[in-house]
């Protein structure tokens, strides 16, 4: 997994241990992610919608783990052209290299490590596809799309790209060095991400060692889950075993604790999580497809407003 990582965790900045007032979360559930197909034919894993409510998902819609795949040459596949409406979509490439398009002029290639952050908001038709030279060659696919709901205040904001690099994530480590945090976005116990949100957030990827242990500091007004990407491990005070695909739902507290199992695989040879939690926004969800909007009177003038090519052409049109 080349998604950015250091030789020794403990030249980073350390996040301090959750005092003893604190009220760790306790794990309400652990919800098995299930398997689709998308776009052009690529296969994620999905732990919401669908296993998840969504009032205790919001501020998230959707989370779905693309691979990891080995493609053979020519054998790679993406997102062609479609639009989005309402929300934000946020994808990190821990394997692999993804281009992007869109209808308002943004986009870019990222690769291993990379964020492209799309703020959807009135409209816009992107796409999400392999570079002509990784489809010929092909190799190990690997990534994580997030959709971050919109408050209806923002429903209709302009749309605009962030193209995060590797490089730009905020790396910190847990107090003994066992854990590496990749903060993308938003506060965690006083580090900021780059990340620049709409709506408040903390989304992270954290590597764990072997055994090691991971206490965070965490917003009480924020929900938290933490989906194992790959390895074995334990959620909460508890210690809930998770596993492959699984995430664990936190109840309400002001400290999450994971930990890795004392052994892991050769494909993963630490426990890799995403740590993510958000303000919930308590509002109306009502979607179709690419939309996500609070009234279903909304999704007709969504639809209608694709039909009628109002969210955007294909190439994009200068910017007047």
């Amino acid at each position: 997994m080349p998604a950015i990582t250091v030789t020794d965790p403990l030249v980073l900045p350390r996040l301090t241990r959750p005092g003893p007032d604190v009220t760790p979360r306790p794990v309400r559930d652990v919800i098995a992610a299930h398997h689709a197909v998308e776009g052009a034919g690529f296969e994620v894993w999905r732990p919401f919608p669908g296993g998840v409510h969504t009032a205790d998902s919001d501020p998230f819609f959707l989370l779905d783990q693309l691979g990891p795949v080995d493609y053979a040459p020519n054998e790679p596949v993406g997102a062609p052209w479609h639009p989005h409406r309402g929300f934000e979509t946020v994808t990190y490439v821990l394997d692999g290299v993804i281009e992007h398009h869109d209808s308002h002029g943004g986009g870019g290639v990222i690769g291993e490590g990379d964020t492209q952050w799309m703020t959807a908001g009135a409209g816009i038709l992107h796409d999400e596809v392999p570079t002509e030279a990784f489809t010929r060659s092909g190799g190990r696919t690997h990534g994580v799309q997030l959709w971050v709901n919109l408050p209806a205040r923002d429903k209709f904001a302009e749309p605009r790209y962030q193209a995060i690099g590797r490089n730009d994530l905020t790396l910190l480590s847990s107090p003994d060095g066992g854990a590496l945090v990749r903060l993308i976005a938003g506060d965690l116990d006083g580090h900021e991400g780059p990340g620049s949100t709409y709506t408040p957030i903390t989304y992270a990827h954290v590597s764990l060692q072997p055994g090691a242990t991971l206490e965070l500091n965490w917003n009480p007004a924020f929900n938290a889950m933490a989906y194992v990407l790959g390895g074995h491990g334990f959620a909460g005070t508890e210690r809930r075993p998770v596993d492959n695909h699984q995430l664990a739902l936190f109840g309400p507290g002001d400290a999450l604790r994971i930990e890795a199992a004392g052994h892991q695989t050769d494909e993963f040879p630490q426990l890799e999580v995403l740590v993510l939690g958000g303000l919930p926004i308590k509002e109306p969800v009502a979607h179709y497809g690419p939309f996500l909007m609070n009234t279903r009177a909304q999704l007709l003038e969504a639809v209608e407003d694709f039909n009628a090519g109002r969210l955007g052409t294909v190439p994009a049109r200068p910017r007047s």
